[in-house]
Formats: C-alpha cells, structure tokens, sequence
C-alpha cells in the first residue's frame, strides 16, 4: 500500500494543484467582498473566477493538468484519466490550497468588508433541491467543455482549452450566482466555508458538482467520442500502472475503431 501512495505521488504535480488553487480561491473570494466602492458586481465575479481558472489551466496545466477543482479530478478517475493515488493527492492538495488562500485573505481584509465571505449557499428563495440541480447542471456544463477542450484527438481547430474553460466558469456564474453564489467546485466551497465556521447547506457543494461532473464524463466518453478500453486496461490506469504515452496510445486505438466502425455502418447504409 505504501509503494503504491509512494508511487502514485508526484510532488511537482501536487504542488502546482496546491498553489494553483490557493491563487484561485485567494482572487475569486477577493471579488466578493464589499469593499468601498459598494456591492460586487455579478459581472467582476464572474470574470474574476473566470480569468483566474483560465489564468491557472495556463500556468500549471502542463504540470499538473490543472485540475484545482476534486469534481474534475473524481471525472477523470471515472473516465479512466488518472489513478486512484493521484485523484486522491490531488484532493488533498486542492483543499489546503483552497484553505491556505481563504484564511490568507481572511486576515487581510476587516470584518466590515467580510460579509458573507463568499460562501455558498442558496439565496433568493431557493431549496435545497434547486439548488443542487443548478450545481450539477452548471458543473455538467464545465466539466463537458475541459473534456472537450483538452481532447488530444481533435483534429479541428480548438482554440485555447485555458481561455474556453475560463469562459465556461464565467458562463456557470453569471447564472449560479442568483442561485448558489455558484460553486461547482467543492474546493473553492470548502475554503471561506471552513475559514468561517459556517456549513450550512455545504453538502450541496461536494453532491452537485461531483454528480455533476460524472455525468458529463459519462457523456462524452459513452456517447460523443466513445473510450473503449478493457476492464484489465481501466484497471491498470486506476492502479497508476499505465504510463501516461500508453494511456495515450490506447485512446487513439480506442477513437480509431470507433471511427472505422461508424464509417463502415454509413457505408452499408448507403
């Protein structure tokens, strides 16, 4: 057990999940606050969080993968991305970065421009239960787009995967904020919730995004580009037995037969 945490464990990688998140959440919460010159507004938020993630993906995605979010990491398990090992260091990383920038800020800042601390919570007038499908939808949306963007088998012109998810958590919070003050993230939930004391309503910020992010892994992966691999071969990527060229090798096999067998059905059709 020790050899495989040992084995599973890269200490650049989890420094840059660390740092990386503490940036996020130091700069995202900073929005939040009511300084002099009023009430944040939806728009600073939103591009606050935004600019940040995208800010991040690009310093630390060729470290890391950038993930700063466990919702993403748990997705990437799930579809067979990374190890068990690694999601759970990631984790781990994630949430003291997470904490490490909201206590930080916390001692910068007087208790007059504190307010809420950017805690999520539902507001005007919504339940729990809307609440939660707002968190699953707009993490479904996130989660949708970092698989997508960071596709190396697209072959289409995709832009800039850092710019289009910092776009895609703008998107999720210019809608999340009336709802949840949006989180889909539990790292970025967890941090001014524990720097407070305050975790009223908190498990909707862990089941929202993390179902939220599953269901759009099983949604690409099943049904928009289909990654077929064996049970022995998903095994060994949860185990961190497969190195990362052949995970990558067997993808391409993967998208290659499904490809070959979509052009063969059009041809007996025709």
């Amino acid at each position: 057990m020790l050899k495989e945490l040992s084995a599973g464990f890269c200490l650049k990688a989890f420094l840059a999940e660390l740092i990386a998140t503490f940036l996020f959440v130091f700069v995202g919460l900073g929005s939040t606050l009511s300084w002099s010159l009023g009430i944040p507004t939806v728009l600073q938020i939103a591009f606050t969080f935004g600019l940040g993630i995208g800010t991040m993906v690009q310093a630390v995605g060729h470290i890391s993968g950038a993930h700063i979010n466990p919702a993403v990491s748990i997705a990437l398990l799930v579809g067979a991305r990374i190890s068990l090992v690694q999601t759970f260091f990631y984790i781990i990383a994630q949430m003291l970065g997470a904490v490490i920038g909201a206590a930080l800020l916390s001692e910068f800042v007087s208790p007059e421009i504190k307010g809420g601390f950017g805690v999520n919570q539902p507001s005007n007038n919504v339940t729990s239960g809307q609440a939660l499908a707002i968190e699953i939808v707009l993490t479904f949306q996130l989660v949708l787009c970092i698989f997508a963007s960071t596709d190396s088998q697209r072959s289409d012109n995709i832009g800039s995967p850092a710019i289009s998810i910092g776009l895609s958590v703008v998107l999720g919070h210019l809608l999340g904020i009336y709802y949840t003050g949006c989180s889909m993230n539990p790292a970025r939930s967890f941090g001014p919730a524990l720097i407070t004391g305050n975790f009223e309503y908190h498990w909707i910020f862990w089941v929202g995004p993390i179902t939220g992010a599953i269901l759009a892994c099983l949604v690409y992966d099943y049904l928009f580009v289909p990654y077929s691999i064996s049970s022995s071969e998903r095994m060994e990527i949860l185990r961190g037995n497969m190195q990362e060229n052949e995970k990558e090798e067997r993808r391409k096999q993967s998208v290659g037969l499904n490809s070959l067998y979509s052009q063969s059905n059009h041809k007996e059709k025709v």
